[in-house]
C-alpha cells in the first residue's frame, strides 16, 4: 500500500500538467489581438461596399412622376405624364389621347413620335407630327404644364442639374439665365393666339405659337403665318414685327401675345 502512493502522485501530477497545457493552448487564439483584427477587417470592408448602394437608393427616392393638365382639342383630350429622374425626363407617355374612328390611327401615328421627341429635347419645344396637328398641339400644351409642375416642385436646381454635368460652370450659368415665358391669349376674329418665347441673356432664342386659329381656311393661314412670325420675333428680339400678308388677324394676335410675353420676361 505504501509503494502505490508515489505512483498515484506521479499520475496525478502528469494529468494536471497535461490539463494545464491544454487550457493554455485553448486560450491563446481567443486572446490573440492580431487574430481578432484580421477577423474584423473583412466585416468593415463589406460595410463600406454597402454604403454606396444605400446612397444610390436615397438619391433614387427623388425620382417621380408628374401629370400635365388635360388639354382640350377638337378631337378629344390629351394629357401627358412624365417620369423624371435627377431633373431629367426619362420617359413620356400620353395617358389621354383622342380615340375613335380616324383618331385612333392619328394617335397611334403621332404619340410615339411625340414621346420620343420629348425625351430627346427635354422640353416642350418639339415639332408637331404631320397629319396630327391637333393632337400634337394638345400634347405640347399638356407637356409644358407637366414641365412647369416639375420645375415648381423641384426648384431651379433641377433645371440647372443637366447643364452642370456638362463641360463647365459657364454653360450652367447660361442655362440659369434662360427662361421660358408664355404670353397672354389674344382673341382674334378667327380664334385665339398665344405665344411662348424662350429668353436667354435678354434675347429671344425661340418663339412658338401654343395657340393659333384653326379649322377651314384658318389652318392654311396659320401654317403660312406662324413660322414666319416666329422667325421674325427671334430676329427682331421684340414685338415690332411685320404682319404676314393674308393673315392680318393672326399676325395682330401674335404680336399682342408676344408683347405680353416680353413684358413678363422684362424685355
Amino acid at each position: 500500500m505504501r509503494k502505490s502512493h508515489p505512483i498515484r502522485r506521479v499520475v496525478l501530477a502528469t494529468a494536471a500538467t497535461v490539463s494545464g497545457v491544454v487550457l493554455m493552448l485553448s486560450l491563446k487564439p481567443a486572446s490573440d489581438p492580431n487574430a481578432e483584427a484580421a477577423g474584423a477587417a473583412p466585416q468593415q470592408t463589406a460595410g463600406a461596399q454597402e454604403s454606396p448602394q444605400g446612397g444610390a437608393s436615397a438619391a433614387g427616392s427623388a425620382n417621380g412622376t408628374v401629370d400635365g393638365s388635360v388639354a382640350q382639342t377638337q378631337y378629344g383630350n390629351v394629357q401627358v405624364r412624365l417620369t423624371v429622374a435627377n431633373g431629367k425626363i426619362t420617359k413620356a407617355e400620353a395617358i389621354q389621347a383622342p380615340k375613335g374612328g380616324t383618331s385612333d390611327q392619328k394617335t397611334a401615328l403621332s404619340i410615339p413620335k411625340l414621346t420620343q421627341e420629348t425625351v430627346a429635347a427635354q422640353s416642350a419645344q418639339i415639332d408637331s407630327v404631320s397629319g396630327a396637328t391637333y393632337t400634337s398641339n394638345g400634347y405640347k400644351q399638356s407637356l409644358q404644364s407637366a414641365i412647369d409642375k416639375m420645375k415648381a416642385s423641384a426648384g431651379s436646381s433641377q433645371s440647372s442639374a443637366s447643364p452642370s454635368q456638362g463641360s463647365g460652370g459657364g454653360s450652367g450659368s447660361g442655362a440659369a439665365q434662360a427662361k421660358t415665358v408664355t404670353g397672354k391669349v389674344a382673341q382674334t376674329q378667327y380664334g385665339p393666339v398665344q405665344v411662348r418665347i424662350t429668353v436667354a441673356d435678354g434675347k429671344i432664342t425661340k418663339a412658338e405659337a401654343v395657340q393659333a386659329p384653326k379649322g377651314g381656311l384658318s389652318d392654311q393661314k396659320t401654317a403660312l403665318a406662324i413660322p414666319k412670325l416666329n422667325q421674325e420675333a427671334v430676329a427682331a428680339g421684340s414685338a415690332k414685327i411685320d404682319a404676314v400678308s393674308g393673315a392680318t388677324y393672326t399676325s395682330s394676335g401674335y404680336t399682342q401675345s408676344l408683347q405680353s410675353a416680353l413684358d413678363q420676361a422684362g424685355g
